[in-house]
């Protein structure tokens, strides 16, 4: 897949989840391996024109982490393009335009999944900031506001038009949330379309289910959210480079294990939030201690507890002790490139 001027191979991305995918997380599922793109969480507009001071300190992005995509939400087609010109000069590779978020604080602020309701507005955000910045601009939208109102097709269209080079397409209708089944048959007919490439979201967990979206829509590459908090492996394994299934207890210990390292190296939060937001993320990963982990309350604590239930695995060992059968062991300082998922 290629988005303006970036080769996305594999044709994977991790969907933006706010709370979840900082720059440490981001830099955890690229370093094990099989991810295309990564996306920030989402920004608001309105933050950055009113509070610039305190809206710069929910940036966490660096430009080498291309390609990368910098989510912003907003109803406000001005402000959305100012917020964009921001960033971008930030060193933002991408930005990326929320219109799938259901949460009811910023739906009731006209951002993310409200605009769907109004093609028109919707468009005219997406116009401005085509216009705004030279980098590549893409979208995630649902089917609609509600299953009855699909309006996901006729916004594609327009937004291809203003020059929007990707779109993802998350399977359900905002007034689902994350409720009931997807219906991928929307994917099928904003594939059918638009000539922009298409992502498909939508409760993605193995790499047959994946196949199996593509078959049935067309779709040329996948978004994955959920299925990634507690796995960032699962990007690797669907690229071959990691054995399917559950990894044992110490190479998950040893993955969450790694992830409060980039945290200490990546969070611009004071030790204190940072671990209160690492209680729920590291709690994912199935270690049996979640009473401990809830109760961290710095550091060295979490360091201690993950390092014992890892047995003193690190990251760059843990392919000698998870390996496919089919893969030889990488030659001393090679790196594995990750092979595209998407067959041709």
């Amino acid at each position: 897949m290629t988005i303006g001027f970036y080769h996305i191979e594999p044709a994977t991305c991790l969907a933006p989840m706010a709370g979840h995918t900082n720059r440490a997380f981001r830099e955890l599922c690229r370093e094990l391996g099989g991810l295309g793109l990564v996306c920030t969480e989402l920004v608001s507009s309105q933050a950055l024109e009113y509070s610039r001071q305190r809206a710069m300190s929910f940036f966490d992005f660096d430009p080498s982490e291309a390609p990368m995509a910098v989510q912003l939400f907003g109803g406000d087609p001005q402000t959305m393009a100012e917020a964009a010109r921001l960033v971008v000069d930030l060193g933002a590779p991408m930005v990326d335009i929320n219109m799938g978020c259901w949460v009811p604080k910023v739906v009731k602020k006209g951002g993310g999944a409200a605009l769907l309701g109004d093609v028109c507005q919707a468009t005219a955000v997406v116009e401005a900031v085509c216009k705004a910045v030279e980098v590549p601009v893409t979208v995630k939208v649902r089917s609609g506001l509600t299953a009855a109102s699909e309006t996901a097709v006729p916004f594609a269209r327009a937004a291809e038009e203003c020059g929007v080079q990707a779109i993802a397409v998350h399977a359900r209708s905002a007034e689902q949330g994350f409720s009931g089944r997807p219906d991928w048959g929307v994917i099928t007919r904003v594939r059918q379309a638009v000539n922009i490439p298409v992502f498909g979201n939508g409760d993605l967990t193995t790499l047959e289910e994946a196949l199996q979206m593509q078959r049935e829509t067309g779709c040329h590459g996948w978004m994955v959210g959920r299925a990634a908090l507690g796995a960032p492996w699962i990007f690797a394994q669907w690229a071959g480079l990691l054995p399917g299934g559950i990894p044992p207890l110490p190479w998950r210990a040893a993955v969450a294990l790694r992830h409060l390292q980039l945290t200490e190296r990546f969070s611009s939060l004071n030790e204190f939030k940072a671990v209160r937001e690492l209680r729920g993320q590291l709690s994912r990963y199935d270690l049996g201690v979640r009473e401990q982990l809830v109760r961290l309350e710095n550091y060295a604590q979490a360091r201690e507890l993950l390092k014992r239930l890892s047995g003193g695995v690190e990251l760059t060992d843990l392919r000698e002790h998870w390996r496919p059968p089919h893969l030889p062991a990488p030659e001393s300082g090679a790196t594995e490139r990750p092979q595209s998922p998407v067959p041709p």
